[in-house]
Order: C-alpha cells, then sequence, then structure tokens
C-alpha cells in the first residue's frame, strides 16, 4: 500500500497507508455554475456525469506526495483542490491538505472515472487538523499556477466557500462505509481561468488560512515520457 507522512503545525508527523482514494467532481456549492461547468465540458466531449456532486472511486496507489509528475502525451493536466485524509477514528484524525488531481484530459472524453485513473492526485507534505480551521473554513483560498516559458501565470484563485464542505463529504463517507483510517478525498476543484493554458510543464498549489497566516504548498513538473516503441 501507498504510505503518506504529514507534518502538522505542532511538529509531529502522522503516517498512514492509504485504503481508499476518492476523488470528488462537479462539487461547488451553487448548481447553476455546476451545470454551467458540465455544459462547458460537454463542448469538448466530455460526457456529463449522472448526478451531481460526483465521486470517483481511484486505485489507492495513485495517491502521492512527488515533484515530477509523468505525462505520456502534452494534455494532462492539474486541479487545484484540497484533501481529507482519515488518519484514525477521532475527529481529530481527520487531516486537511492540499492537493492537485493530475488529470489525462484525452482519455476523460472517454469517461471521467478513466481519466482520473490514468494520473496521480500529488498532495502536499503538512496538513492540518480539520477540528482546527472548520470554524473559518469558508475563508481559507485555494490557488494554483501553472509554469511558462519565462515564470509561470495564476490559473486558479478562489475561496473555499466555492466548495462544498467537509461535512457533507464525511457524511457521504460514513454513509457508504468509507470513513476508515487511511480513506483519502480530494475536493473537486474551482474554476481556470480560460485565457491560461493548463497543459503546461508545472503546477504550483496553495492552499492558505489567512487568519492563521499559515499556508500548504505543493509543487511539481510535467515530465514527458519517452516516445513508445509498436
Amino acid at each position: 500500500m501507498t504510505e503518506l507522512q504529514f507534518e502538522l503545525n505542532d511538529g509531529t508527523t502522522v503516517a498512514v497507508e492509504v485504503t481508499h482514494l476518492l476523488n470528488a467532481g462537479y462539487t461547488g456549492r451553487s448548481q447553476d455554475d455546476v451545470r454551467a461547468h458540465v455544459e462547458e465540458l460537454a463542448l469538448l466531449g466530455v460526457p456529463a456525469p449522472t448526478t451531481t456532486p460526483a465521486l470517483y472511486p481511484v486505485s489507492p496507489y495513485l495517491a502521492a506526495q512527488v515533484s515530477q509528475v509523468p505525462a505520456q502525451h502534452g494534455r494532462t493536466s492539474g486541479e487545484a483542490e484540497w484533501a481529507l485524509v482519515v488518519t484514525g477514528p477521532e475527529p481529530r484524525d481527520v487531516l486537511v491538505t492540499v492537493a492537485c488531481d493530475h488529470t489525462d484530459r484525452e482519455l476523460e472524453a472517454h469517461g471521467v472515472a478513466w481519466s482520473k485513473n490514468a494520473g496521480p492526485d500529488v498532495l502536499g507534505s503538512r496538513a492540518w487538523r480539520l477540528t482546527d480551521v472548520e470554524d473559518r473554513w469558508d475563508d481559507i483560498t485555494l490557488k494554483a499556477w501553472v509554469g511558462t516559458g519565462d515564470g509561470e501565470a495564476e490559473i486558479q484563485d478562489g475561496t473555499l466557500a466555492e466548495l462544498l464542505p467537509p461535512s457533507y463529504w464525511l457524511e457521504v463517507l460514513r454513509e457508504r462505509g468509507l470513513l476508515v483510517t487511511g480513506a483519502v478525498l480530494l475536493s473537486g476543484t474551482i474554476p481556470m481561468r480560460a485565457d491560461v493554458d493548463q497543459f503546461a510543464s508545472a503546477w504550483r498549489v496553495e492552499l492558505t488560512d489567512p487568519a492563521a497566516g499559515d499556508t500548504l504548498g505543493l509543487a511539481y513538473r510535467v515530465a514527458p515520457l519517452p516516445e513508445p516503441i509498436g
């Protein structure tokens, strides 16, 4: 199994083996925005979900804390997200970290669930306890930048008020018998800027708690795989 390790603000480190990895999708609190997003994706050939929000099980070994993501072609990209990580049975054992769901956009046109299993879910190395931040959850910001030829460009910028809260997903996990040690759930993402190319050479994501002046970050570069033979 994949083991993840997280450094907490009290200086301790928590390790957990991933037993379940789930990617939420179409998770905006505004259903009007969700419907508009589904229509935008349909124009790109992405099949519409049968229900929203959606939840896609992903192979647990795809949870990764890495600085490089291999890509088979030039149409893969990340998505700025937050993640819940269940490390034990108590409420204080639910951690929050920054995440980036790296997705194969070519495969997405054939099936979103398939595309989610074609790339890793990259997670940060630091985390907060959910109980420490949930009272100011909506004020936490989520931002992403992509690598460009001369530096980087901001592609996502919002707050967690735009997405369904952890309480919603904890209840979903509980109902499905998945609120267990080792469960990891990614939140779904906020809108991307249309004028920034998402098919970039690098991704950087930050989750910032303004009240505490604390930021969780991750960064990785996208590394093309060698050309296949055959």
